[in-house]
């Protein structure tokens, strides 16, 4: 793989510039000042994919980062300043800056650290080989310290010196590393790391849940993280982190990304989480609650894990939980034709009559109302949605036989 970084277009933003010239006025690349591309962007553009964050390395302390970046004219966030991280925002762009750093102290969760002059001490300090390769934001000139290229190349996701050191400082990335083996491996990892990460999985329980939920989110967005799943439950990770997901999580998980693909649909990560989890409602409800997951979220799992609606037709069901909810469950159970073809340009109604109606058709106030007006509205979804006309006379047939 080359050992000079491809011409991209994000290498040529103008407010990337403004910050590479504030960075390295007085010195390139030496340990006085200079700035380095590192991480995603150097590893994506290596491999011809979009770039989406961009980060940068630099030997200038914070504080002289913030300096130059004001003087400069850019806005200077401090968004993580104790651990070197500030946040150039330039032409409304954020792009991050993290001072050179080595790891004084790590217990699995959170990390202190010392700032540094040595490139390859920061790129050491770092998870996987093609996450610690960097790139003269000039010369496009590539330094690789770890062989984080060859395993670009191979398809090869490796921690970088020994993996149960790496995961003893940081815990999460034991999930990092199937995530990672989901976008850029090949899909069967590496014997001796995946028996480590077996090891140490309980260590897993000492994550917050929700930075537990945000990685496993990240990897169910994947094209296909079927086989990292597999390979997950065969080291024992949710065990760990939500014991009521299953052996069988992974074929289902199968199903849905097969009726994604044949239905031309971009795989959902929300749809895939409802997936993962168990069938059983209250199962379901009660990991999500677990993981800490968003409101809507748990509304979304609730109406697809929904067992009262059965047999429904697709417009009916949606009506009852909602157009997003309805393709939920079709594509869960892998047949999503027939539903994505009833809902197609279709808008979820109204009922087109309301209670005051029915009482000024003769029907007495109080809880006959309420009742009366649910069994016009299933009758009306069960019709398939009729006009006005038609609903007014199932109300008044109703009223009368009440």
């Amino acid at each position: 793989m080359s050992r000079v970084l491809p011409a991209a277009p994000w290498r040529e933003e103008s407010g990337l510039r403004r910050i590479i010239a504030a960075l390295s006025a007085d010195g390139g690349a030496n340990n006085e000042g200079g700035v380095r591309f590192v991480g995603g962007a150097v590893r994506d553009t290596l491999l011809g994919l979009p770039v989406t964050d961009i980060d940068l390395a630099t030997p200038l302390r914070p504080e002289e980062v913030v300096r130059r970046l004001e003087s400069a004219g850019i806005k200077a966030v401090p968004t993580g300043i104790a651990h070197g991280t500030i946040t150039a925002v330039a032409n409304g762009k954020p792009y991050e800056v993290t001072t050179l750093r080595r790891d004084v102290e790590t217990d699995g969760r959170r990390a202190t650290v010392a700032f540094a002059d040595d490139w390859q001490e920061d790129a050491a300090r770092r998870d996987f080989t093609i996450n610690a390769i960097y790139a003269d934001p000039a010369t496009g000139a590539v330094f690789d310290w770890f062989g984080g290229l060859s395993d670009l190349a191979a398809r090869r996701v490796r921690f970088i010196g020994d993996a149960g050191q790496r995961i003893d400082e940081d815990h999460l990335r034991m999930l990092r590393y199937f995530r990672f083996l989901a976008r850029f491996g090949d899909g069967t990892g590496d014997a001796d790391t995946l028996a480590i990460i077996a090891g140490r999985a309980p260590k897993l329980r000492s994550l917050s849940r929700e930075r537990v939920a945000d990685e496993l989110i990240k990897l169910l967005a994947l094209p296909d993280p079927v086989p990292a799943l597999r390979l997950m439950l065969a080291a024992g990770i949710f065990a760990h982190v939500a014991p009521e997901i299953g052996a069988d999580a992974a074929a289902r998980m199968a199903v849905l990304v097969r009726a994604e693909a044949e239905a031309q649909l971009k795989p959902d990560a929300a749809r895939r989480l409802i997936a993962l989890l168990p069938p059983d409602p209250a199962l379901a409800e009660g990991v999500a609650a677990k993981l800490k997951l968003s409101n809507r979220l748990r509304k979304r799992i609730t109406a697809a894990r929904r067992p009262d609606w059965p047999g429904l037709a697709p417009r009916a069901l949606a009506y009852r939980i909602g157009v997003e909810g309805a393709l939920d469950g079709a594509l869960l159970t892998g047949d999503a034709a027939a539903t994505q073809a009833a809902l197609a340009d279709w808008t979820v109604p109204r009922l087109p009559i309301s209670g005051g109606a029915l009482i000024g058709m003769g029907l007495t106030e109080g809880p006959d109302v309420a009742r009366t007006l649910r069994a016009v509205e299933d009758q009306w979804v069960a019709e398939g949605f009729p006009d006005a006309t038609r609903v007014r006379a199932i109300a008044e047939a109703l009223i009368h036989a009440h």
